[in-house]
């Protein structure tokens, strides 16, 4: 990160830090674990899940780099609630709890910035998890999603960070499909520019 920094100092020069280091620290960890692929003969995995990936809170060539995708089509709740029937359940001999408390209990984040969560830009994953289950598999509308008990201004939010991503989503990595709606192969949306204003209702 400190040879990045340097290199790119003439040009950031009077530009306070912002998501550009951000995301450079995820591309970064991007080339190195790729250049690990490429010499080693191993296919890397991404790891967003399909929460991430519904809103955009990933980077490209950066913790989107890979080749397969096992929890493309889990939301972050179940990631969490698999993860749990894992450490509770031995497979194959192997240990009885793999992955540890702390990875289940601590808040979600980046890491990309000190104490940064991922709650400081989007709504808890349970309320986000809710309302993007509805857009995507349901296929329900601002109204109905509203009187199911969230707030109007959330859900607006969560719906043009939903199609504001697809271009990210275009290019992300297949993964094992396991719901009703899979991005890429179930719900695929134009890119083009102001689409949505001749899509009845979608404005």
């Amino acid at each position: 990160m400190g040879a990045f920094e340097a290199m790119l100092a003439q040009p950031f020069a009077g530009r306070a830090a912002d998501i550009t280091e951000e995301n450079l620290q995820a591309r970064i960890r991007g080339v190195t674990l790729m250049a690990l692929s490429n010499k080693l003969g191993l296919m890397l995995m991404t790891t967003g899940n399909k929460s991430e990936m519904a809103v955009g809170y990933a980077t490209l060539y950066g913790d989107m780099c890979g080749g397969y995708n096992v929890l493309k089509d889990l939301y972050k709740v179940d990631v969490y609630a698999v993860s749990r029937w894992r450490n509770a359940h031995a497979v194959h001999g192997g240990p009885a709890a793999p992955i540890p408390e702390r990875i289940l209990t601590k808040p979600p984040s980046a890491e990309l910035r000190p104490d940064q969560t991922d709650q400081d830009s989007l709504p808890p994953y349970e309320e986000l998890d809710a309302i993007l289950h509805a857009l995507v598999e349901e296929e329900a509308t601002l109204d109905q999603i509203v009187a199911a008990g969230h707030e109007a201004a959330t859900v607006e939010r969560v719906q043009r960070l939903l199609y504001a991503s697809e271009y990210k989503r275009r290019q992300a990595a297949p993964g094992v499909k396991i719901g009703g709606k899979a991005f890429g192969r179930d719900r695929r949306y134009p890119l083009v520019n102001r689409f949505r204003d001749r899509v009845s209702g979608a404005s």
